[in-house]
């Protein structure tokens, strides 16, 4: 029998399975609610947070979960690194405030240990505990995950400052983005390190889609390329659910497998515009359909994707973006049945 991994690496591949697998990617937005705890509980009580995430496995067995078992502080892990301030709430992930403004500041700063700096150590020692817990009851963990170069330097100086350096320091604002890939590099590594059998990661930048293509082409293509050519073999997504369409053509040259994008975008002129080069991951609206929607609506959106994107296979059913704060499991439910119902009707 075909797991659900198995599906997804196969739709990943830009393969058709037996059935369209649904993967969505959970955090520290939606699980504490979800799970109904406070959410420094849910960073601080390993136990309660390997309960939760296996607990989806029981739940929601025919789901991927992606990353899975995501050692998280909200987006704070890369920007701690690089010296941000970081404040904890009981409802909500942390706050992150920029260091400095300064580029020359960043320009010459010395690339952080992502086995020493911020909360990179914490993550990397949970994952190898609980990596080792998992592998013992025969799960283990399959996927690491980053925050991007572009979103990493906007929350450690700002993003409106990034984005004018763009156009009056070009520069300096390379230096930035050479240093925290590198960083960015060392971290996916050092995470991938602590498992048995690591088999994909994901980068996550959303602050991407705020630039032009020219801009895309000279500051970002290079780094995105840089990072997913040096996991090559291994499964590689990228999220960023800005609205972005006119960098899809572009994007799809980054050496990833799978994108995850705004629900905002029609599937199937995405589909021609990648398809032939990535898998798509979505791509039911997370907020308007995921919370405030009925089931009934969620599956009626998410067959309507399956028709346009489906066929020919590389296709992933998800919401377009992570799970959002509130997201309703019976909706989940209605992104399963309607994978199986579409099947079906095939």
């Amino acid at each position: 029998m075909t797991t659900p991994w198995e599906r997804f690496e196969q739709a990943a591949r830009r393969e058709e399975p037996d059935q369209v697998p649904v993967a969505l990617i959970v955090d520290s937005p939606w699980l504490p609610g979800y799970a109904g705890i406070d959410t420094l509980d849910y960073f601080l009580l390993p136990d309660k947070w390997l309960d939760i995430n296996r607990g989806l496995l029981d739940r929601f067995p025919d789901a991927v979960w992606v990353p899975g078992f995501w050692v998280e502080y909200g987006m704070a892990a890369e920007p701690s690194a690089f010296g941000a301030r970081i404040h904890f709430h009981h409802d909500r992930p942390p706050s992150i405030e920029p260091v400095t403004t300064d580029l020359t500041f960043w320009a010459d700063a010395p690339l952080p240990d992502v086995r020493e700096a911020g909360f990179m150590p914490l993550v990397l020692r949970l994952y190898e505990q609980m990596d080792a817990r998992l592998q013992a009851e025969g799960l283990g963990i399959n996927m690491v995950a980053a925050r991007g170069p572009m979103v990493t330097a906007g929350w450690i100086m700002g993003v409106t400052d990034l984005m004018m350096g763009v156009v009056m320091q070009p520069e300096k604002v390379e230096r930035v983005l050479d240093k925290i890939t590198t960083t960015i590099i060392a971290w996916l590594h050092a995470q991938l390190d602590t498992l048995r059998n690591p088999q994909g990661i994901m980068l996550l930048d959303d602050i991407v889609g705020m630039v032009s293509a020219k801009h895309y082409r000279r500051f970002v293509a290079p780094h995105l390329q840089r990072i997913f050519d040096e996991f090559e073999g291994l499964i590689r997504i990228y999220h960023n659910d800005t609205p972005c369409a006119h960098l899809y053509p572009d994007l799809a040259d980054a050496h990833f497998d799978v994108f995850n994008f705004s629900h905002t975008a029609d599937i199937g002129e995405t589909k021609a515009i990648m398809g032939d080069r990535v898998a798509l991951m979505g791509n039911v609206a997370p907020l308007d359909l995921g919370v405030r929607g009925s089931p009934a609506e969620v599956e009626a959106a998410a067959l309507a994707c399956l028709d346009k994107a489906a066929p020919g296979g590389g296709m992933i059913l998800s919401f377009g973006g992570g799970v959002s704060p509130g997201a309703k499991p019976e909706n989940i439910d209605a992104l399963l049945r309607a994978a199986r119902a579409w099947d079906k009707k095939q």
